[in-house]
């Protein structure tokens, strides 16, 4: 009799990039390089409903569903369903620049919630930073959408420095009614890595740390800003086998720790939750700071 493999650690939020398609592209930030001409990787639908799967009955409370842009995914709309059906809460990662009308009767649930990034209150400079003209309009409108439907979000505003109108756009995000407003700084992974090779100092020192995120080829990262950390790949083997294998292991242990642990451990991409000025910790640096 063969007996599963069971993870060292629990395993309370796993992150599913399941695109690299995305309408915008920033290209001085985004981490994964999405973008309108990527692909959806090798990770078919099935593979993501079984690791679904796999992830309810490992316990997990939360997956979080992120790109490029989710929704250009065509079996998004399934996969949401699939996962609130099994159990889990979901968060939608999205740019919130094209919002169908089955998008927001899913965005309903109860058990769903929504987080997208911001940049500016100026539309011209915003437009910049995503490389799509009109993303300003868009995102602004379906985020007060959102809110009117009374559907949870949480906005990071990305800080990019250069004069970048930060305080302005989380101004503009309140008085909208946007309540979970935070300040993310920009990491060195993808676009803004520029042509560095990537590096562990990127990272806030939480990754891996009953979190971990499954990229559209089906390598498991210690997540998403992490990618080039990976312990194994869910189309060969079950989620749980790899975080259980010693390869994970290795990865894991290559994050290089903080003293204090501030982020949280759903510590998403330009997610600071708890390390951002609202609650007084200051922003969440790099592991190596």
């Amino acid at each position: 009799m063969t007996t599963a493999p069971v993870p060292a650690a629990p395993l309370r939020f796993l992150s599913l990039e399941l695109t690299a398609r995305c309408q915008l592209t920033c290209p001085s930030h985004c981490y994964a390089r999405a973008g309108p001409t990527r692909g959806h990787g090798g990770m078919t639908g099935g593979d993501w409903h079984r690791v679904l799967d796999e992830a309810a009955e490992l316990g997990t409370a939360t997956v979080q569903l992120i790109g490029g842009e989710p929704t250009q995914h065509p079996d998004f709309t399934e996969l949401v369903e699939h996962a609130l059906q099994s159990g889990l809460r979901v968060r939608v990662y999205t740019n919130l620049f094209r919002v169908r009308e089955v998008h927001w009767r899913l965005f309903a649930h109860p058990h769903l919630s929504l987080a997208c990034s911001y940049y500016s209150d100026d539309a011209n400079q915003h437009d910049a930073i995503t490389g799509r003209r009109g993303s300003h309009t868009a995102t602004r409108g379906n985020l007060a959408e959102a809110l009117r439907r009374r559907i949870p979000v949480r906005v990071a505003v990305v800080d990019l420095g250069g004069g970048q109108r930060v305080e302005q756009a989380r101004a503009e995000l309140q008085a909208l009614g946007a309540t979970a407003v935070h300040t993310s700084q920009v990491r060195a992974v993808g676009n803004a890595a520029r042509s560095a090779a990537p590096s562990a100092s990127a990272l806030c020192g939480r990754c891996a740390d009953g979190k971990a995120a499954v990229l559209p080829d089906g390598d498991v990262a210690v997540c998403e800003i992490g990618r080039h950390l990976t312990g194994g790949n869910v189309r060969t083997t079950s989620l749980a086998t790899v975080l259980a294998g010693d390869h994970w292991a290795r990865a894991a242990a290559s994050v290089p720790r903080r003293a204090a642990a501030v982020c949280p451990p759903d510590c998403a991409p330009n997610d600071d939750t708890k390390c951002g000025p609202d609650t007084g910790g200051g922003p969440c640096p790099p592991a190596d700071s």
